[in-house]
Order: C-alpha cells, then sequence, then structure tokens
C-alpha cells in the first residue's frame, strides 16, 4: 500500500565510543534534528536522510575536537519501526599545540607592553587544552573585546586561523588584532530629551573632554540614566567615525576536517570567517595615531504623569484601599514628586513625597510630609511629620547573588496619642535612624535557600523635654531547600529600647507583636506592655518561628509553624506567647501566599491568617 512507503520518526541509538558527554549531547542534538524530517518521507529521501545524519555526527564531533573519527549508521527496524545504530570510534581529541596572537596598531607603543603581555596571558584556548569550536570562538571574542573595550575602540580581528593535523590531533592558532589608534571621547550630544532638563544628563556623564576612552565607565553612565525614573531607555556611546566599513571577513578561519563543513559556530564579531571575502578598506585615520569621538547619549522618556489604584485584604486590617499619584519633572527640575494615601479599618494615611535622582554613587534621597493615624489594639495615635531618607542598594563584589540595601532616616514628628481608658498627650519628637539588610538568597521574591539579616537602629530626642532614647533591633531569616521542593525555614528579631524612667518614646520606637507575620495564632500586635485597655509598645521584644513548608508541585504546598516570642519591660519579664499552626502556600508571582491557621496558647483561640510575601 502506499501507506507503507511512508517513514515514522526512526529510533536512534548511538554507542558514543567513550566521547565526553558535551560531544554527545552535540552529536545527539545534529542527528535528531535530522531524524525529525523522516517522518512521512518515501524510501529514496530516508535513503538521503541517514547520510545526512552520519556527516551530522562527523561535523559534531569536529566542533568537539575530534577530526580523525570512524562513525557507521546502520539502520534495522523493531516492533516501533526504522532503527538507526550510530556506533563512534572517535580517534584521538586534538588538542592546542601553539597559540600565535600578533598586534599591530597604536597598542605596541611600549607603554602598552604589560596590557599587552597580559592579553598574551589572559587568552582562554592555552596550549594542552582540547580544540573545541565554541570555546575556540569564545577565547577570540573575549580577546577583541579586551582590546577594544578600553583605549581602543576601533580594534578589529584581521585575521585567525586555525591549522588542524589530523593525524598528530594538534591544532595551530594564530590571530592577528589591530587595535587602531587611541580613542578619546569628544564633546557630548543628547537626544531624545523633551521635558526632562539636560542638566539631569550632565549630572552623570561627567568627564573631561579629550579622556581616554572606557567602555566601562560608558556602560555605568547608561545604568545610571536608566535607574532612575525619567527614562524608559537611555543608550550611551561613541560616534563610529563616519562611513567607516567594518571589516568583511577576508579569511576563513575554521577548522577543517571530514564532515566539518557545518561544525563551526558563528563567530564573534569583527572576526573574519568567509572565505573568499575582500579585505576591508583601510581606515581613513593614522592606526599609531589618535582620534577623538563625540560621546553620544540618547534616551526616551518615560510618561510624564502615573496614576495607580489597588485594593486589597487583610485578615486583620480588612479591606485595604491606595492610591497613588507620580509625576516625572516638577517646575521644571529634575525630580519626581509621589503623593497618595491609603485607608484601611486600622491605618488611614496620606503623603508627598519628593525624590531626587540617584547620586552618583546610587544614593536615593527623598524629603516628604506625612499625616498618619492609627488605632491598634486601643492606642490611637495621629502623626504629623516632616522626613528625609537617603538609601543606597548595592551587589556584592564579582558574581555574588548578595545584595545590601542601607537607609539613613532623619525625622520631625508631633504624634497625638490617646489610650483607650487613659490618657491623652501630645508628643513632638525628632528622631535619625539607620538601617543595614543583607540579602543572600536564591530568589529575592519567593527564597527557598538563603539568609537575609538586618541591623537596625536609631536615637531620638523629645522635643518638649529634652529626654533621649535609643532603640536598637536585630533581624535574621534562614531557608534550607529540603530535597526537591520542600522548604526549612528560621526566623529571629530581638529588640531593645534605652530611655529615663517614664519617657514616653514615639510609637513605632516601641515594640509589639503578634500577627501574620510575626507571632500567628493572635491578634495584630496584641502582645506588648498593657496599659489601661490598651496594647502600647514595650522596651523589649524576643520573637522566633521555625516553618517546614512542603510542595506538591511548583505551586501548590503546604506548611506546618511554630511560632514563639513576648514584648515586655524586661528580658526578665518575658513570658513567651506561642502559636503553632498549619497552613496553605501557593507560590505566585508576586511571591508565596499564605493561608495559616494558628492556635495561640496563651489565648487559648484558634486564628485565621492570610498574607503576601515573604514574613521579612
Amino acid at each position: 500500500m502506499a501507506g507503507d512507503a511512508l517513514a515514522k520518526r526512526p529510533e536512534i541509538i548511538v554507542d558514543p565510543g567513550g566521547v565526553p558527554p558535551a560531544a554527545l549531547q552535540a552529536i545527539t542534538q545534529a542527528v535528531d534534528a535530522i531524524a525529525r524530517l523522516a517522518e512521512d518521507q518515501d524510501g529514496g529521501e530516508i535513503n538521503r536522510l541517514r547520510r545526512r545524519a552520519r556527516d551530522a555526527t562527523l561535523a559534531a564531533l569536529a566542533t568537539q575536537g575530534y577530526f580523525s573519527p570512524k562513525v557507521t549508521l546502520e539502520a534495522g527496524t523493531d516492533i516501533g519501526g526504522e532503527t538507526w545504530d550510530i556506533a563512534i570510534v572517535p580517534g584521538k581529541r586534538t588538542v592546542v599545540e601553539s597559540v600565535n596572537l600578533e598586534f599591530s596598531g597604536r597598542i605596541t607603543r611600549p607603554e602598552y607592553a604589560q596590557r599587552v603581555q597580559r592579553l598574551r596571558d589572559d587568552w582562554r584556548l592555552k596550549e594542552g587544552q582540547p580544540f573545541i569550536n565554541s570555546d575556540w570562538n569564545r577565547a577570540k571574542a573575549t580577546l577583541l573585546d579586551d582590546v577594544s573595550t578600553r583605549d581602543f575602540l576601533l580594534a578589529r580581528m584581521t585575521s585567525s586561523r586555525a591549522d588542524i593535523n589530523a593525524d598528530k590531533a594538534t591544532a595551530s592558532l594564530h590571530v592577528s588584532i589591530d587595535s587602531g589608534p587611541q580613542v578619546r571621547m569628544g564633546e557630548l550630544n543628547t537626544t531624545g530629551l523633551k521635558r526632562v532638563p539636560e542638566t539631569l544628563i550632565d549630572r552623570y556623564v561627567r568627564y573631561n573632554v579629550g579622556a581616554a576612552f572606557d567602555q566601562n565607565r560608558l556602560d555605568q553612565w547608561q545604568q545610571d540614566l536608566q535607574s532612575t525614573a525619567f527614562f524608559r531607555g537611555a543608550f550611551v556611546s561613541l560616534e563610529q567615525p563616519g562611513d567607516t566599513q567594518q571589516p568583511t571577513d577576508p579569511i576563513s578561519d575554521r577548522a577543517r576536517a571530514p564532515g566539518s563543513e557545518d561544525a563551526a559556530a558563528a563567530a564573534p564579531a569583527g572576526d573574519p570567517t568567509v572565505s573568499g571575502g575582500m579585505p576591508p578598506p583601510p581606515a581613513q585615520f593614522d592606526s599609531d595615531g589618535e582620534v577623538t569621538l563625540p560621546v553620544q547619549v540618547r534616551v526616551v522618556e518615560a510618561p510624564p504623569k502615573r496614576f495607580s489604584a489597588s485594593i486589597g485584604v487583610d485578615d486583620e486590617a480588612g479591606v485595604r484601599v491606595e492610591s497613588l499619584y507620580r509625576q516625572n519633572v516638577v517646575f521644571g527640575q529634575p525630580v519626581t514628586m509621589e503623593t497618595g494615601f491609603g485607608v484601611d479599618r486600622l491605618r488611614q494615611r496620606a503623603f508627598l513625597d519628593i525624590l531626587l535622582p540617584p547620586t552618583e554613587r546610587g544614593y536615593r534621597d527623598s524629603v516628604g510630609i506625612l499625616a498618619d493615624r492609627s488605632d491598634i489594639q486601643g492606642l490611637e495615635v495621629t502623626r504629623y511629620a516632616l522626613g528625609a531618607t537617603r538609601s543606597q542598594e548595592r551587589k556584592g563584589a564579582g558574581d555574588s547573588r548578595v545584595e545590601y540595601e542601607t537607609r539613613w532616616g532623619a525625622l520631625l514628628a508631633q504624634d497625638h496619642v490617646k489610650i483607650d481608658g487613659g490618657d491623652s498627650f501630645t508628643l513632638p519628637t525628632a528622631t535619625l535612624t539607620a538601617e543595614w539588610l543583607r540579602r543572600d538568597v536564591d530568589n529575592k521574591y519567593d527564597p527557598r535557600e538563603g539568609n537575609l539579616i538586618s541591623v537596625g537602629g536609631g536615637v531620638g530626642v523629645t522635643l518638649d523635654t529634652g529626654e533621649p532614647y535609643t532603640r536598637l533591633r536585630l533581624r535574621g531569616q534562614k531557608w534550607w531547600p529540603i530535597g526537591k521542593l520542600d522548604v526549612l525555614m528560621i526566623r529571629a528579631e530581638v529588640g531593645r529600647v534605652w530611655s529615663n524612667g517614664d519617657v514616653q518614646v514615639p510609637d513605632d520606637f516601641g515594640f509589639r507583636t503578634g500577627g501574620a507575620r510575626s507571632i500567628r495564632g493572635y491578634r495584630y500586635q496584641s502582645i506588648g506592655v498593657h496599659r489601661d485597655n490598651a496594647v502600647v509598645g514595650a522596651p523589649t521584644l524576643l520573637v522566633g518561628s521555625i516553618e517546614y513548608d512542603h510542595y506538591f508541585d511548583e505551586r501548590w504546598g503546604m506548611g506546618v509553624f511554630v511560632d514563639a516570642g513576648d514584648a515586655a519591660e524586661s528580658f526578665g519579664d518575658m513570658k513567651m506567647s506561642v502559636g503553632y499552626g498549619v497552613g496553605a502556600r501557593v507560590r505566585t508571582p508576586a511571591g508565596p501566599l499564605f493561608l495559616d491557621v494558628a492556635y495561640g496558647q496563651r489565648e487559648r483561640d484558634l486564628r485565621l491568617h492570610f498574607s503576601l510575601g515573604i514574613a521579612f
């Protein structure tokens, strides 16, 4: 029948003959791509595809340094249809015998001798290493980048060649780099500005005309501009010489061997690889001299105004409504204004902040005013405040995943405090605060492994009596991955306030705890010092928690936990409030969603808690 002449996809069986995993993976990928074409083909086409599969195996072996292999492909059949049995005798793997790096242009001057030696020392594909095509291309690209990222923007690779001796299994490598002239940075040209004043560009892109080109500086300027709220995109580069052509691949550098025609990957930019091409035209300047190129800054401004609103729900505060209005450029100045409000059953607040652009060192400064009212556990506080903050985020050294956050604050506040069943008073204060956080986690919003450490403190004074007070707080959290999906987590927090006698301190300086993100099984901030019919901030705090989360798949899971702690007049007066329970876990793009049922042992009460995001 006609249908019997059509083939199914053959089953591939590879006897690798001792080739390493990377080579086997390259072979499998190459042959599978051809095997997929075998479906619904007639017999004549199948024979051609078998030959292509063998050639692809040879090509894949060549990319891994095997230039004299023996490959046989035998077709067979089993209950599932046709099979291709590929047997490989790879032969000796080619290794690098010699490396010849040649340089021309201004970089050959004596003042660059140490740099040239460093380029030779840092060459990645060294003598004695296996000749792998991807490593060869990567080594050339790295060499060209190392030359062109500082001083020599116009550097190009004039030739590169890998001479393969298949009989001896050796490779001789030759690479020639023309550095071109030394490039200096000229006048600044900015395009794309409409509303944002040019003074913002000048705030970041600072250099003396004639300074030596350094790509790292351009990258930093670009990153600084992109980190502001004023631009959707920012691009910083040097203008290339007009109509200067890039090299057009004069010489082939691909290692050739039987079956290797399709083996080499695309070569790096600036690397000549097309056989038969003509050499590029000579540059229009002395390659041993200097050239000054303008600095080009191109920006795309962000929308000048933005309004957002949200609605949420909390197990303690109930429905929460929030809104935010944001405006870039205020009265022609490169600053951002944010104003908004938030309302729920326990707290209502409105604010206006002016945010300055980040500084060259990454500091983010802001000033603002605040009106805030809260009524929690019988303590009603109405605050009017004027404050300023400075924050900084930075990465750890190298490729470290560690992140650091630092925040400093200064606040002038007047609190109107009313204690249910007790006193009412006004508390004017001035405070200075600082907090340092170190984050080392695998995922910022849903960690399975890592830790967080935070140290914060502050000093203040009551403006009516001149009494000082001091606060110190230490927090830590640690995650351990268990098996493929499960997580074990511990969390701890300790704090202390020092003040004289009966000095009243601001509500946010004292300690209260209890609720979804502290001690589950108790009402929100219900653990503290009892005064009349209210719970007020305590001078000391100690909280600990341990939790085990088991996930059934990547999204759904359950957890068991024990929380304990207290906020009291002193550590010696503490009586631990213990809460324990079980809950559901759902991973979402905004972080894990927790739905917990917890029993508070002190109050002998069962409570439901839910929260979104990590507890820290």
